[in-house]
C-alpha cells in the first residue's frame, strides 16, 4: 500500500517498452501527473454517466438473456470465450452504439485479443511477432475509433434532432473541447480494454470457484431466485435489485481475491526512498506484488479457501485487497464491471446448473487463463 498511496510523490508508472509502444502515449496506464488526471477524469465522466443511466443495465441484461437463450441445445460451452463477447457487444454498444448483431464487434474482439497479446511481448519490430501484430491492431482500432468520431461529428446535430438515436459516450467525448483527437481514442480504447477482459475474467472466476463450491452457490441462487419472485414476468433488473444481492457481492469480492486478475504493478522510484529499513535507490524498478497481499495468511485466515463470508464485513476486508488497485491509480470501472458480472450471473443461475471439468483450473499465462478454456457442462433448470 505505501508504493500505490505515494504514487505521483515518491513513484511513478513505469511499464515495459512493448506495453509503453502498444499503448502510446494517450492511454491512461501509461500516462502521469496532470496528463493522467485529466485523462481519468474524463473516464470518471463516462463511469459516472453509465451507471446513472437504466439504458447500460437494460443493454448488458438483455445481451445475457440472448446469450444464454442461445445455449439450450448446447450441452457444453467454452465459457471464458463466450463472456468476453458478452463484455465487448457491452462496452461497444455503450461507448460506440455498436449492436450485438453489427459484425464490427466481432473485429474489435479479435484486435483486442491481438493488441492484449502483444503487452507481454519481447519488443521485436519483425514481421508476424506477437509485438508487431499488437502495433497493427492498435493501429487498426485507432483508426475504426477515429474514422467513427470523425463520422459523429458530421452527423451528430442531424441525428440528435431527429432523434435517431440517444447519446452516447461518444458523444460525451466528442463534445469535450478540453482533450484532442489522439486523446479521446486513447480515452474510448481504454475504457473498452478495462471493460472488457477484466469484467469477462471476473465472471469467468466466479462462476469456477461456485462450481467448486456447491453449497455457496445453492446460497447465491437462493438470494436471486428471492430476487426473481418480486418481478413481473420479463421485467428487468434495476439498480435497487442489484444492492440487494449482498451475498453476490461478497463472491465477486472473493473471486477477486482468490483470482488475482491483476497479479503486479509497474512502478519506479522518483527519489531515493527509505522504507522500514530498505533504502531504495532512484530510478529503481518496483514491483508491487497485489498476489502477496490477497494470499497472505496474516491478513487473511485460510487465504488458499475461497470463503466469500470474509466479506461481510466489507470495511475491514476492504483495507487487505488492492482488487482494483490503489491511490491514485486506482481502477475507477471497477463498479461498473461488477455490475456487468451480477447481471449476467443473475440469468446464469436461473437458467442452468453446470460443471467444470475434473483438471480445470485458472491458470496465470501472465493473464489468467483457464488450462480448459472454462469448458462448462450445462444442463437447464427448468424443461
Amino acid at each position: 500500500m505505501f508504493v500505490l498511496q505515494n504514487e505521483g510523490k515518491l513513484f511513478a508508472a513505469d511499464y515495459p517498452k512493448a506495453m509503453h509502444d502498444i499503448l502510446g502515449e494517450c492511454s491512461l496506464l501509461s500516462a502521469t501527473g496532470d496528463f493522467h488526471r485529466k485523462l481519468k477524469n474524463v473516464i470518471i465522466s463516462f463511469i459516472n454517466l453509465t451507471k446513472s443511466k437504466p439504458e447500460f443495465l437494460h443493454c448488458a441484461e438483455n445481451i445475457s438473456i440472448s446469450m444464454i437463450g442461445s445455449w439450450k441445445s448446447r450441452g457444453v460451452v467454452e465459457f471464458h470465450k463466450e463472456v468476453k463477447m458478452f463484455t465487448i457487444s457491452v462496452m461497444v454498444n455503450q461507448l460506440l452504439s455498436i449492436r450485438p448483431d453489427d459484425p464490427a464487434r466481432l473485429y474489435v474482439l479479435q484486435d483486442f485479443l491481438s493488441y492484449m497479446k502483444g503487452f507481454i511481448s519481447l519488443p521485436i519490430p519483425l514481421p508476424g511477432t506477437a509485438y508487431t501484430n499488437a502495433i497493427k491492431a492498435r493501429k487498426r482500432l485507432s483508426a475504426r475509433v477515429m474514422r467513427m468520431i470523425k463520422e459523429r461529428e458530421r452527423e451528430e446535430e442531424e441525428e440528435m434532432k431527429k432523434g435517431i438515436r440517444e447519446e452516447d459516450f461518444l458523444d460525451v467525448i466528442i463534445s469535450n473541447e478540453d482533450i484532442n483527437y489522439d486523446e479521446k481514442v486513447g480515452i474510448v480504447l481504454d475504457i473498452l480494454l478495462g471493460g472488457f477482459e477484466t469484467s469477462a475474467t471476473l465472471l469467468s472466476l466466479v462462476v469456477y470457484f461456485l462450481a467448486k463450491s456447491p453449497s455457496l452457490l445453492h446460497q447465491l441462487k437462493e438470494e436471486h431466485e428471492a430476487i426473481r419472485a418480486k418481478k413481473g414476468d420479463g421485467e428487468l433488473l434495476n439498480l435497487e435489485d442489484y444492492q440487494k444481492m449482498e451475498f453476490t457481492q461478497c463472491v465477486i469480492l472473493e473471486a477477486l481475491r482468490c483470482g488475482n486478475i491483476v497479479k503486479m504493478l509497474h512502478r519506479k522510484a522518483t527519489h531515493s526512498i527509505k522504507f522500514k529499513e530498505y533504502v531504495i535507490p532512484k530510478g529503481w524498478k518496483v514491483f508491487p506484488i497485489l498476489t502477496a497481499v490477497h494470499l497472505d495468511p496474516s491478513l487473511h485466515e485460510n487465504p488458499f479457501e475461497f470463503n466469500p463470508m470474509r466479506w461481510t464485513d466489507k470495511a475491514k476486508t476492504n483495507k487487505k485487497t488492492m482488487a482494483f488497485g490503489g491511490g491514485v491509480r486506482a481502477c475507477p470501472g471497477g463498479e461498473l464491471g461488477k455490475l456487468q458480472v451480477i447481471l449476467f450471473l443473475h440469468h446464469l443461475v436461473l437458467s442452468y446448473r453446470w460443471k467444470i471439468k475434473s483438471d480445470e483450473m485458472p491458470i496465470a499465462h501472465p493473464y489468467v487463463e483457464f488450462k480448459r478454456g472454462m469448458l462448462l457442462e450445462i444442463e437447464p433448470t427448468t424443461s
